[in-house]
């Protein structure tokens, strides 16, 4: 096998790429999607050859990647120094349909696979962008935020989340996405009647963002320590008839705890607050589609006897995993983009000193399915906001490094 170095335009051969019976055991699949039958072979580059690629980068990509593969424009990656299996990978990429962007396939869907392979080595030999001159963003850990920002709710809520106050429901347990959808739900005076102590909430919640609502539900979720039902009077008889919890278990579960994210947990919750609830869906101050028909067919003893049961149980943890810090994640994805991101594999893009807006931008892509890569949007699936701000700083502010492929003799 031969030598592919990063240096300087006059260095004489550069080497694009590898067999792919080598590249197989070691290539992060999906990053950019290839069929079975492709293989990555070597190519190599001249002096002359990246002198055309400057050219044609003049031409194509300098408006808006900039001539020093530095990109100037938001959300538009930094190419100079990159990884050029990778950038020959994404430009055939677009060229194949694979990836989406109009602007992108319209420059580069006439360009020779000869082209790609000069653009790619010019764009490679050039020093990798400098750090930027502004400080990091500083990192907000968002379990202490939300705690900062549910101080309004302590009032009633108490710190601990667990209620001492009839009429007023416990907040532990709860997923978050169902807590943040009530939350938005006092907001917006949807499916909330603004009686007074509607009014009381909506106040409290009117001037957080949508942001500040899911730390708030995160740092809820995550109180597990020394779980307890709510500590006001449990009225009434637990023993409950099969046909009306029926009623309830396809979304409540018998053990109270809500079958989906968006579908409240029982266990423990106030007594008061969930008759209360009942009532509203049944004379319809309170409408959904779900819940109100079944409300309307309990008479109140039923409703009184399945409150109390719910109530009468001890809540569980909602499983939600405390967020990682921006470190504690990159020690996963060096596993495949290098240490600090810089990428050691030909076809794996590197990520350090990349543009902070591209690399936020990349993730919300994986998320939503706009970019396919079975690894990228399994692991970013698991990201919140905050994960992604806190990823994308901590490449952009990593140092890129120069790297060398060499021969290594066979055993």
């Amino acid at each position: 096998m031969a030598i592919v170095s990063k240096a300087a335009h006059s260095r004489a051969i550069f080497i694009l790429g590898f067999l792919g019976v080598v590249l197989a055991p070691h290539a992060v699949s999906g990053q950019t999607t290839r069929q079975s039958s492709d293989e990555l072979r070597p190519l190599y580059a001249m002096g002359i050859d990246i002198a055309e690629g400057k050219q044609l980068a003049t031409a194509v990509c300098a408006k808006c990647h900039g001539l020093d593969g530095v990109s100037k424009t938001k959300e538009v990656p930094n190419l100079a120094g990159q990884r050029p299996s990778y950038l020959y990978l994404e430009l055939k990429a677009y060229q194949l349909g694979r990836r989406t962007n109009a602007d992108m396939i319209e420059k580069v869907e006439f360009l020779s696979d000869d082209a790609i392979v000069k653009v790619a080595a010019y764009y490679s030999s050039l020093d990798s962008a400098t750090l930027p001159d502004t400080p990091a963003p500083p990192f907000v850990d968002a379990v202490s935020a939300g705690k900062a920002a549910a101080e309004p709710c302590v009032k009633c809520h108490e710190e601990s989340g667990i209620s001492k106050t009839p009429g007023v429901p416990n907040l532990v347990g709860l997923n978050p996405k169902y807590l943040v959808e009530t939350m938005k739900a006092y907001q917006g005076g949807e499916d909330r009647k603004l009686d007074a102590k509607n009014e009381k909430m909506k106040t409290a919640l009117d001037g957080l963002s949508e942001k500040d609502l899911g730390r708030i539900a995160l740092y809820y979720a995550l109180k597990s320590e020394n779980l307890t039902r709510a500590q006001t009077e449990n009225v009434g008889n637990t023993t409950v008839s099969k046909e009306s919890l029926s009623r309830c278990v396809k979304c409540h579960g018998e053990d109270g705890v809500g079958t989906s994210p968006a579908t409240p947990s029982l266990s423990g919750q106030d007594n008061a607050y969930m008759l209360k609830a009942l009532q509203s869906y049944k004379d319809g101050s309170r409408d959904d589609d779900v819940m109100s028909p079944r409300a309307k067919k309990l008479e109140d003893e039923d409703m009184a006897n399945l409150v109390a049961y719910y109530s009468s149980l001890t809540p569980k943890p909602t499983g939600i995993v405390k967020p990682m810090a921006p470190d504690e994640w990159a020690d996963k994805c060096d596993r495949c983009h290098g240490a600090g991101g810089n990428s050691t594999r030909p076809n794996v893009p590197a990520l350090a000193s990349q543009r902070l807006d591209y690399l936020a931008k990349v993730l919300h892509d994986y998320q939503s399915g706009k970019r396919q890569s079975r690894e990228m949007s399994a692991m970013s699936a698991l990201l919140t906001d905050d994960d992604v701000s806190g990823i994308a700083s901590y490449y952009a502010y990593q140092k890129a490094k120069s790297v060398v492929y060499v021969t290594v003799p066979s055993k």
